[in-house]
């Protein structure tokens, strides 16, 4: 369970990028993120994953605090941020096993996994270059190979489908409704609200560091009175940011 509770963020003592804002995602479940650019996503991912400290409130992983137990909490998830663009002069074989030593898997396992997961995207040939010399989606990928060795219970994923040809990301989907149906958490932003329309269980949109709606698209539309079944998630969500209406 991620829970975020009474959560606020502000810079340089006046920018209010994130205001008191509590969110829980439940464990089996996919759990899309959405809102339009500079509405606080992803300084709220940045907190949820330790990366950038929180003014005022607390987050749970799993129980574990971020802020008071943060080596623990940070051991509950795999985090594949939106820029991909990380550590460019290892090969990639190189950055999968650096990441594997950290969280402790052991090399007998982490091959395995390596091969299964490099094979499935495609990537196993490319292994020995280095990542400097990958495409947009080739990075992205291997970052989400590192993020699924320590089989972590929690997946946090930033815009992951970006770069992503379409039978990556056709993977990549698949992998995340199967996490989520063995009763982990998939948790992800992303701006193409016809994929959260598609494969979340519920969505949370966030907009001027508040959050608008908790729920699944049934229940927006019933939030906005609008039973009309041809309605899709983009509209619902313009309808809800454009109109500025509180949870």
């Amino acid at each position: 369970m991620i829970e975020l509770i009474n959560v606020t963020k502000v810079y340089g003592g006046e920018k209010l990028a994130v205001d008191d804002i509590t969110l829980t995602i439940n464990d089996g479940e996919i759990f899309g993120f959405l809102g339009p650019n500079g509405a606080g996503k992803t300084t709220a991912i940045k907190m949820i994953t330790g990366i950038t400290p929180l003014t005022s409130g607390e987050i749970l992983l799993n129980g574990k605090s971020i802020t008071s137990d943060a080596l623990n909490a940070k051991k509950e998830f795999g985090f594949v941020p939106d820029d991909p663009n990380i550590l460019l002069r290892l090969k990639g074989i190189e950055y999968l096993n650096f990441i594997g030593t950290i969280y402790g898997v052991d090399k007998e396992t982490r091959d395995e996994r390596i091969k299964r997961l490099a094979d499935k995207f495609e990537l196993a040939s490319d292994l020995g270059n280095r990542i400097e010399n990958y495409s947009h989606g080739m990075r992205q990928k291997l970052l989400v190979i590192g993020v699924l060795l320590h089989d972590p219970n929690i997946w946090i994923l930033d815009e992951p489908m970006t770069g992503l040809d379409p039978q990556s990301a056709f993977i990549l989907k698949e992998m995340m409704r199967e996490h989520a149906d063995k009763g982990n958490i998939v948790f992800f932003s992303t701006h193409v609200l016809e994929v959260a329309e598609k494969v979340c269980d519920r969505i949370g949109i966030i907009a001027n560091g508040k959050i608008l709606f908790v729920g699944t698209v049934s229940e927006l539309k019933t939030f906005l009175n609008a039973d009309e079944s041809d309605k899709s998630l983009e509209t619902l969500f313009l309808e809800l940011v454009n109109n500025g209406q509180a949870k």
